[in-house]
């Protein structure tokens, strides 16, 4: 799996854990190991006019993704996935640590900021989460992808409960 992590935000970040937990998803979602991903990490400013852009909402936002190829995952175990660009997420480090001190479960930015680049694979993936249902599905699979991280890296304690829009 091909992911480039291109902090451009002037913020110190993990950037190997959002690595790993890309990469982590991305397996789970049995995404083809050749297809590619970009994450960006950008600041307040620029991530408010990508949202302004893109989105015609005002403010920065947490997390974007923009997906290339739109691959899917597999809908059969024995179905081989196709490979492919999957696209760009853009993370914002200053509204995830807003998040992270606003949330019911105490978290680090870190741990926001790891819990947005899964959002932001489920996105270029296809998930949303306009409706109940479609919310009910996208947010069970990234606690599952997150908890199972964590599990694998011997993380203890709730996983961050989803903050994101």
């Amino acid at each position: 799996m091909a992911i480039d992590v291109n902090n451009e935000s002037g913020t110190e970040i993990d950037e190997q854990a959002i690595l790993d937990v890309a990469r982590y998803a991305l397996a789970r979602m049995r995404i083809h190991p050749l297809s590619e991903l970009s994450v960006i990490v950008v600041d307040a400013d620029a991530m408010e006019q990508l949202h302004l852009q893109w989105m015609d909402l005002p403010g920065p936002t947490d997390v974007m993704s923009f997906p290339m190829d739109e691959l899917r995952p597999p809908s059969k175990d024995d179905e081989e996935p196709p490979q492919g660009l999957l696209g760009d997420i853009v993370l914002c480090p200053e509204v995830a640590r807003r998040q992270a001190e606003e949330a019911p479960t105490a978290h680090t930015m870190d741990e926001e900021l790891q819990l947005l680049t899964v959002h932001g694979v489920l996105h270029l993936l296809g998930y949303d989460h306009e409706e109940p249902d479609e919310r009910a599905e996208m947010f069970g699979l990234q606690a599952a992808i997150i908890d199972g991280w964590r599990a694998e890296r011997g993380i203890e304690g709730p996983s961050p409960a989803p903050t994101t829009r």
